[in-house]
């Protein structure tokens, strides 16, 4: 199967299931800054993607890429801060993380694939 559209992607398609997993954990969060940021990093991830694809360039898309893997690791750094502060439980933690690292793999799998 070739790549027709972003949303042909398996890495956006788990960031996209990421997000709303994000968005529904934390959407009655009280700490509107933290919830904002989380929020924010998990949308940057199926984004970037998105954007990278757009523009058609190997280097410009891997450069994208990159970016959303940042933003996975983003979410990870703020999901122990939301097990730490009691934000989540551990099982939510605990789904929440493999979801994430399991974005984290397949964007570094497809950066691998792309030559820039």
């Amino acid at each position: 199967m070739s790549i027709k559209s972003f949303t042909d992607i398996l890495a956006w398609k788990k960031s996209r299931i990421l997000a709303k997993e994000i968005y529904v954990s934390f959407s009655k969060s009280r700490d509107f800054g933290f919830r904002d940021q989380i929020q924010r990093a998990s949308v940057s991830v199926m984004n970037n993607i998105a954007e990278g694809f757009g523009r058609r360039g190997n280097k410009e898309f891997a450069y994208h890429l990159r970016v959303a893997k940042g933003s996975c690791l983003e979410v990870q750094s703020m999901l122990f801060l939301a097990l730490d502060l009691g934000y989540i439980d551990t099982n939510r933690f605990d789904e929440l993380m493999l979801i994430s690292v399991q974005v984290h793999q397949l964007i570094n799998a497809f950066i691998s694939s792309i030559k820039d």
